[in-house]
């Protein structure tokens, strides 16, 4: 059994050991570290693996927005899931621009906890209506702009759009293969070209990506 070793940032002891707690009533999921802060938890990374990252925003010291960032250029294999009360249109999209694999809000229900951490280890991003609303907003903000501010030479398959917009329909790498007849490792390499030629960090930026430059329309997702 592979258990999905979870560090948690926060700096509020009491959420962070109530936190612990809940994940470790999640099947196959494991707490291996804790930190108050962005500092704290690059001291301990140098002893620790980890899988996944849950992470606050607001912080002293070291916050989640340079934790995240420091995060994807040292650590790029570690799953980030950013788990705030800080829910603006602004502090979500920064996030994922930096390469947040999801959202998960303090307000949320426990129970949605768990489809967040799976979500992610089963399809590399958590992408649920909270955060689509969001995305469709900041995206059709940006649509404001002149149409040469959001010019790309970067192509986009058609095979390549089914995998994105059947990723938009929450469905994992072995779902997408059994919709498009083709196996888990050839979905596999789509993503992995799919991100290259994007530049992006994860497949939700790869989705933003999509949505910026008209590839993929925000009433998909």
């Amino acid at each position: 059994m592979n258990m999905l070793r979870i560090g948690l940032v926060d700096d509020h002891r009491l959420f962070r050991k109530s936190l612990a707690l809940l994940i470790d009533s999640i099947d196959e999921t494991e707490v291996v570290l804790q930190a108050g802060n962005g500092k704290e938890l690059f001291e301990q990374l140098n002893r620790v693996s980890v899988d996944l990252v849950l992470l606050d925003i607001q912080m002293p010291e070291m916050d989640g927005y340079e934790t995240c960032k420091e995060l994807r250029k040292l650590y790029p294999d570690v799953k980030i899931l950013i788990v705030s009360q800080l829910a603006t249109k602004g502090s979500i999209h920064k996030v994922m621009e930096l390469g947040a694999n999801g959202f998960f809000s303090k307000d949320s229900e426990p129970e949605k906890l768990e489809r967040a951490i799976l979500g992610i280890k089963e399809k590399d991003y958590f992408f649920d209506d909270d955060l689509a609303s969001v995305i469709r907003e900041a995206i059709l903000w940006e649509k404001r702009l002149p149409t040469n501010l959001l010019a790309t030479s970067a192509t986009i398959s058609h095979r390549e759009m089914d995998i994105i917009r059947l990723a938009c329909k929450e469905q994992n790498t072995r779902e997408i293969a059994d919709n498009l007849n083709i196996s888990a490792r050839t979905v596999e390499v789509h993503r992995k070209h799919i991100m290259e030629k994007t530049n992006s960090k994860n497949f939700i930026g790869v989705i933003l990506f999509a949505l910026r430059y008209g590839f993929l329309q925000v009433e998909e997702i």
